[in-house]
This record gives C-alpha cells, structure tokens and sequence, in this order.
C-alpha cells in the first residue's frame, strides 16, 4: 500500500527511514518509538563521542554515523531528528534540508531568529517537512488550561513560575551560555505556552541575573519577563534553576473577571471566592513518543500536526526580544503576528 502526503509528495513503500543527531534523553525516547512502528526504522545515529554513540545504537541496531555532518548527507535517510545541544539546532536543520531530507527539530529551532528564518524558507522552497517540536502544548497540563480559560471570563493577568533546585548544579551544557542560549530562549517552552494561550504581544520587559562560576559556565540563573498583549492580557514568566534555589515551584496562575485559575503540573483549581472546584490534569508522560507518532502520521497519511513553523518563530521571536529587553534595560516591541497564526485564533 502506498501513502502520499500531498504537500510534499512523500511516498511510502517501505518504512520512513531515520537518522537521529543525539544520543540523550530525548533522543532514546525518539529511538524507542521509531523502532517499535512499523511505519519507521532507524537507520543510523550521530553523537557528541564514538563511545557513548556506538553503544547507543547496539541498543537499537543502528549504524553509527561520524558525524552528523557525515549523516544528513547519506542517501540512505528520509528523515532526520535533530536532539542535540540547543547551539547547534539552526545549522542541522539547515544542512539536513539541503540534502533534502525532512526534519524534526527539539526547541529552540535556532538561537538565532534570522537562521531559524532561514530554516523555515528553505523547508517550503525544498517542499521538506520542518516540524519544531513543543511537546509541553500536547500535554495535559496546557489542555487543561486552554479549556478552562472561559471558566474565569476576560483574563487580565497571568503568571509562570517555574524554579528548579539543582545541588550541586552540574557543569553541563544546559548551564552553558553558548550551548543553551539565553535561558528563555533554551526553555522557549513557558513562553509558547502564553503566545498560544493569549496571542500577540506588543512588548517584553525582562531582567535576567546569573551566578557565573567560570567563563561561559553559571551554577544558577532566574530571568523575569513581562509581555503585554495587543488584547490587554499581561504576562510574566519567572524562570530559574541552579543551586540558589532551595525549593522546586512550578505554578501557573490566570486571573480573570469572573475567577482565578491555578495550575501545578499535576492539578489544577477554579477558585471564585469560597468556591473551589479541582480540574483534572491529565498526564505528562509519553509526550516525545506522542509527538514522534504524529511525525510519522503526518509523513504517511497527512494527518495535521499539532503546531506551525510560524508559531514556533514567533514565540522565538518573543523569547529574544526578552533576551535584548534583559541585555539594553529597555522594553522591546515585538512585530504582529503571522497570517498563520491569526488564521488559527
């Protein structure tokens, strides 16, 4: 049986061969999913070291590629799933649509807005999926909310606290300047969550601290954005990690006219004076494996993905806007939105 996806012209014969760059967390997850549909195979994986690369495929009976320069050039690859440290997002994904093959990309697509620009002409110049995976707005923590918005009538404020306590806070990557980003755009995902939620922002102030331990390395981070909506919503987003914090927070608060809404990644309360009512929250696992099979889904029969390149642009746009609010000291205004997102409002 043959299945065509008519945007792109993509035929399946035979499973949609997978190149992976990273061997991490998300990358194993990505790897496992692959492996057990029969719509797939992973071919062949790129890592950071020839060790922990060749014993990352034994596990999945995968060749081990030298680079992934080396990878996105093989003839032999249909698709390419790109799990590696933030820095180096942009020019995979670009290298991969040269060679035409399609991509699947962890956020931030790019730690630069021009590139990801770039990246995203060149996916509808090559007629080649780009799909930036935002995993945290198929989870059932920002279903809940998007449900629940009417039950607290016009909001006007809303709030994202997430503190992550980290002793001793580990010198990795994930606390490296150069290969996380500015802390808002690595973890874009809190920021998408209020572009979804609320629409376009007009401006982002935003401090940003951090403790410094050696050149290009910190033990801890906090950064304080607010946005203003063009429908008058204000937003602020406090993201920090490392070991100045003692205690983890994870909170999403929504005040509205007519009620408050509070979120934790495992409930969530409508509150409306003495009146509490609980909102179930549905789970958080098997978000990676979920996004993958709705990858494949796509390339297969065309079924819609879950979100745009031009959300995902726009609320990188809003995270370096947050980034140059935090390095001048000034607000920065942020452009409108894309007809696209305008068309799913």
């Amino acid at each position: 049986m043959t299945n065509i996806d008519t945007r792109f012209g993509f035929s399946v014969h035979s499973p949609i061969r997978v190149g992976i760059v990273g061997t991490g967390f998300a990358a194993k997850l990505r790897a496992e999913t692959i492996q057990a549909d029969g719509r797939s195979h992973l071919v062949a994986v790129a890592g950071h070291t020839p060790e922990k690369t060749a014993e990352f495929c034994q596990g999945f009976g995968a060749e081990a590629a030298v680079s992934w320069r080396k990878l996105v050039e093989r003839d032999d690859l249909d698709l390419v799933i790109v799990c590696t440290v933030n820095r180096d997002h942009g020019a995979i994904v670009l290298a991969a649509l040269e060679n035409e093959k399609h991509v699947v990309v962890e956020y931030p697509l790019s730690l630069d807005v021009s590139e990801a620009e770039r990246a995203i002409e060149l996916a509808a110049q090559k007629q080649k999926l780009l799909h930036i995976e935002h995993i945290e707005l198929l989870g059932g923590l920002h279903q809940a909310i998007k449900e629940s918005l009417p039950l607290v009538g016009k909001v006007f404020y809303a709030r994202y606290l997430t503190m992550t306590p980290q002793h001793p806070a580990r010198q990795r990557w994930t606390y490296q300047h150069s290969l996380f980003g500015f802390p808002l755009v690595g973890a874009i995902s809190r920021l998408h969550r209020f572009t979804d939620l609320f629409g376009e922002v007009t401006s982002v102030n935003c401090q940003a601290q951090f403790w410094d331990t050696q050149p290009d390395f910190y033990k801890a981070c906090l950064c304080n954005a607010q946005l203003r909506f063009a429908n008058g919503v204000v937003a602020e987003a406090v993201y920090g990690k490392g070991d100045t914090f003692w205690q983890s927070e994870n909170i999403f608060t929504i005040y509205g006219e007519a009620g408050t809404l509070v979120f934790t990644p495992e409930s969530g309360q409508l509150i409306q004076g003495e009146n509490r009512h609980s909102i179930k929250v549905g789970t958080r696992r098997g978000l990676f494996a979920k996004d993958t099979d709705i990858v494949l889904e796509f390339l297969s029969n065309g079924t819609p993905l879950y979100v745009n390149t031009a959300s995902s642009l726009y609320a990188l746009k809003v995270a370096d806007a947050a980034r140059r609010s935090s390095e001048t000291g000034q607000n920065i205004a942020v452009g409108n939105l894309p007809l696209e997102m305008i068309n799913l409002q």
